[in-house]
């Protein structure tokens, strides 16, 4: 498999990639708005290449520390992730739902 060199020197081998995410809603976001975001995510399964599973579901722990929204995607490589973040429908999905959340994503190899 193909070594490539990553932001800061990191090497990689093109494995497949774990997409992890989780939100904080900010005041005054609507329940209607929360169930949108959550359907609009599930949706993007199937619409951009690359893109093997997609997961999320409000979340339920006692740890959560006010993060009420996570998320998993799947996908086969870095490459795919890249082409799904300038993908135009996750554009359009970020282009209302940015203003909503304050998150935090954790990226890696699997």
């Amino acid at each position: 498999m193909p070594c490539h060199l990553a932001a800061g020197g990191v090497r990689y081998h093109g494995h497949m990639v774990i997409h992890t995410f989780a939100f904080q809603w900010k005041p005054g976001v609507s329940a209607e708005q929360q169930q949108r975001a959550l359907s609009e995510i599930r949706n993007l399964q199937g619409q951009i290449p690359g893109l093997l599973e997609t997961y999320a579901g409000v979340n339920f722990s006692p740890r959560s520390k006010g993060y009420e929204l996570g998320g998993v995607m799947k996908f086969n490589d870095r490459a795919a992730l890249e082409a799904y973040t300038v993908h135009p429908v996750h554009q359009q999905l970020l282009s209302w739902l940015v203003p909503l959340v304050d998150p935090v994503e954790v990226d890696f190899e699997a």
